[in-house]
């Protein structure tokens, strides 16, 4: 893994202000009630969904947001490291799903 993905991780964890167990969460927040899906496809949507949540839970600022965007519309590489965590994301959601066997 590269190390400033990795170093971005870590100071990510030093700085975010609040953790939030799960009872402190509203009940409207779950919205990951499960990881089973219909198809594949349902699956690789609800990874697009979990990464874009957790993004925006870590980035709670919307003008930030559309800041950091203009920056990695035009980074191939960043784009890719956003692909990257689509990925794992989907990964966990087809062992979840015993990859669609039926």
């Amino acid at each position: 893994m590269k190390t400033y993905y990795l170093v971005f991780l870590v100071t990510l964890n030093l700085l975010m202000p609040i953790h939030l167990s799960a009872n402190e969460m509203a009940a409207g927040d779950n919205y990951v009630p499960t990881l089973i899906t219909d198809t594949p496809y349902e699956g690789r949507q609800l990874a697009i969904k979990l990464v874009r949540k957790t993004i925006g839970t870590i980035q709670t600022d919307a003008a930030a947001k559309h800041r950091v965007r203009a920056k990695y519309a035009e980074d191939p590489a960043l784009l890719m490291d956003a692909a990257e965590l689509v990925a794992i994301e989907f990964k966990t959601i087809a062992i979840a799903n015993d990859y669609w066997r039926k």
